[in-house]
């Protein structure tokens, strides 16, 4: 068998190398040299290219109707929807000058295809032109920058609001720990020297007034219409608190607090009726379906959006956004560090 394979190779080889001989043998029969390019060539080419360049930009927009309906659902927080909008002016405003460009650049190839007799003028340079394309851009980049770092400015300055609702996310490889103040609406101090199996978060066992915070594993809930204060550390590598329906990330630094705030305006179980969300679940416990997995609900969701370690894909946590009467329910429900740390 491989020697009929070696002998099917060496014939192979044999017809190539005759095939190419009677290709050299052929061109000496052509009038003329055959790298010379004929308005023939430039006019099949200048026309392949007009409808290569439609066929592209028919590609994006096919691309954008069939994956369109994959994306996140509308944004669960106030600041969010001014972020969704400024993502939306970002993507019509790229997507517009890709089209453009796109279509000047295929139909000039067209257009401008080479003839004999027409030779290209060579222009070195053009004030007017240097200016059209620095100023505009500058101009638009200064719109989307400002009103970027006021959406950052509005979730990173210090709350003043007395209501807000105060929440420490403790990050470590890899979980989370969602702490809420007591009674007192103090979080206790931290001391990292304390941390062990009953004090897995580090907190400080003389401040009295950490006795009656509360540690949350799995999922941790929160009031819908009330503005939510994160206070965030990581015990280990930089994790990163990432809430995508909340439009919300920032980065948990060992040996420092990051925080940020915003103020959700979507109940879980409202989020659970949007039609859309409905629609993306389909598609989601369908494929679950065929792997032979059980379907799931919507739900909202921490997760790290650092690469930390082995475990990251798996370093998430559920967030309920509950109605105001639900969320006191549950935290009433909830047991202090004090009660766990003497069991």
């Amino acid at each position: 068998m491989k020697l009929l394979i070696l002998i099917g190779l060496v014939l192979l080889i044999i017809a190539v190398h005759q095939l190419m001989r009677v290709v050299e043998l052929s061109r000496q029969f052509k009038k003329g040299n055959e790298w010379t390019v004929t308005d023939k060539d430039n006019s099949f080419n200048g026309k392949a290219m007009l409808l290569f360049g439609f066929a592209f930009i028919g590609f994006f927009f096919w691309q954008i109707n069939r994956w369109g309906d994959n994306s996140l659902p509308g944004a669960a927080s106030e600041h969010g929807l001014k972020i969704d909008a400024l993502w939306d002016y970002n993507m019509y405003l790229v997507s517009f000058v890709f089209v453009l460009t796109n279509a000047v650049l295929f139909y000039y190839a067209y257009k401008y295809k080479g003839k004999k007799g027409i030779q290209a003028t060579f222009l070195a340079h053009d004030n007017r032109l240097e200016m059209i394309w620095t100023i505009v851009p500058a101009v638009v980049l200064a719109f989307i920058i400002i009103f970027g770092l006021k959406y950052w400015n509005d979730i990173t300055t210090r709350s003043t609001d007395s209501n807000k609702v105060t929440i420490e996310l403790y990050a470590k490889q890899f979980d989370w720990t969602a702490r809420y103040p007591g009674k007192d609406k103090v979080l206790g101090s931290t001391d990292y020297r304390q941390i062990d199996g009953g004090n897995s978060v580090g907190l400080d066992t003389l401040d009295a007034t950490g006795h009656d915070d509360i540690l949350i594993k799995n999922e941790f809930h929160i009031p819908v219409n009330r503005e939510i204060e994160f206070k965030m550390r990581s015990r280990d590598v930089i994790h990163s608190a990432f809430m995508p329906h909340f439009r919300a990330q920032m980065n948990c630094v060992p040996g420092m607090v990051t925080t940020f705030k915003f103020t959700p305006n979507k109940t879980t179980s409202e989020m659970r009726k949007d039609p859309y969300v409905i629609q993306l679940m389909a598609g989601i416990n369908e494929v679950r379906t065929k792997k032979g997995e059980e379907p799931v609900e919507f739900d909202y969701t921490l997760l790290c959006n650092k690469i930390c370690g082995a475990s990251h894909y798996n370093m998430q946590m559920t967030i309920i956004v509950d109605t105001e009467k639900d969320y006191k329910e549950w935290l009433s429900k909830q047991k202090q560090f004090k009660t766990l740390a003497s069991k």
